[in-house]
C-alpha cells in the first residue's frame, strides 16, 4: 500500500505543472493552494530520509509564503523553482562532505567504488548542480515573465526531457568510462 501511495505522489509531483495549468483554466488560483499544500504534505509522508524531509519542509514554507505574498497564480508557478533550488542545495552541499550525493547512490550498487569512481561521481554531482542552476533559472523566468502555457510547456515537458537527456547521456558516458577502466585494469 505504501508503494502505491509513493508512486501516486511521484506521478502527481511530475504532473504538477499540468495540474496547475488545468486548475488555472477552471478555478481561481486561490483554490489551488490547498492542492500545493496537500502535495507537499503527501511527499513529506512518502519520503523516508530526514535530510530530505527537512529540505521539503523548508521548500513548502517558502512556496506557501511566495504563493501568499506574490499572488496565488505566480506563487503556484514557483514550485519547480523551489524544487530545483532544493535539489541544488542537496547536491551542492554534498560536495563539501566526504561522499557526494551521487557517490552515495553509486555505492548502493558498488560498495567498493575505486578512487576513479569517486572522482567521476564528484564530477557528475557538479554537472547536476549546473543543471539545477540553469533549469531553476529558466523555471523562474517562465514563472515570472512567460504565459501559463509557456510555463506549463517548459516545466511540464521540456524540463523533464532535458533531465532525461542529461541522465541518459551520463549513463552512456559512465558505460564508456567503465569499459575504459576495465581495459586499464581498474574496476569502476
Amino acid at each position: 500500500m505504501r508503494a502505491v501511495f509513493t508512486a501516486a505522489i511521484i506521478i502527481a509531483s511530475i504532473c504538477y505543472p499540468l495540474l496547475v495549468y488545468w486548475g488555472l483554466q477552471n478555478f481561481e488560483a486561490k483554490w489551488l493552494l490547498p492542492l500545493l499544500i496537500f502535495l507537499l504534505a503527501a511527499r513529506w509522508f512518502a519520503i523516508g530520509q530526514t535530510s530530505e524531509k527537512k529540505l521539503l519542509l523548508v521548500s513548502a514554507f517558502i512556496l506557501i509564503l511566495l504563493t501568499l505574498f506574490i499572488g496565488h497564480a505566480s506563487g503556484l508557478k514557483f514550485y519547480p523553482v523551489v524544487m530545483n533550488a532544493g535539489f541544488l542545495f542537496l547536491f551542492a552541499s554534498s560536495l563539501f562532505s566526504s561522499q557526494t550525493f551521487v557517490e552515495k547512490l553509486a555505492r548502493l550498487k558498488e560498495p567498493n567504488l575505486p578512487a576513479s569512481g569517486v572522482v567521476y561521481t564528484r564530477n557528475v554531482t557538479k554537472m547536476w548542480c549546473v543543471f539545477f542552476v540553469l533549469n531553476g533559472s529558466v523555471a523562474a523566468y517562465t514563472a515570472l515573465f512567460a504565459s501559463t502555457e509557456i510555463w506549463t510547456l517548459y516545466n511540464g515537458i521540456i524540463a523533464y526531457v532535458l533531465m532525461g537527456v542529461l541522465g541518459g547521456s551520463e549513463w552512456l558516458v559512465r558505460q564508456y568510462v567503465k569499459q575504459k577502466a576495465k581495459k586499464d585494469g581498474e574496476l569502476l
